[in-house]
């Protein structure tokens, strides 16, 4: 979400800046495009970064033998270093 909310904020400050020959008294729209094309930016790198992170879990399977039906038992658990997992 965060990557083409991004690259939105980069499309839409390049169609103020480049597309748009509008003069307005109470707001220059050019330093609007400027400013959401560096929001943009911003939040596509953000978005990149958060993608690109790396994260780490640690599956262990334990087997052993129920001592009184003598049957195979497996355990599995696993760890994750993401808190959002």
């Amino acid at each position: 979400m965060s990557i083409g909310g991004g690259i939105a904020l980069i499309v839409i400050g390049a169609i103020l800046v480049f597309a748009l020959n509008i003069q307005l008294e109470w707001i220059d729209l050019d330093l609007v495009g400027y400013i959401l094309m560096g929001a943009g930016v911003l939040v596509l790198i953000i978005g990149i970064v958060l993608l690109l992170r790396r994260r780490q879990s640690i599956s262990t399977t334990r087997t052993g033998v129920d001592p009184a039906s003598g049957e195979q038992i497996t355990r599995r658990t696993t760890e994750s270093d993401d808190p959002l997992r």
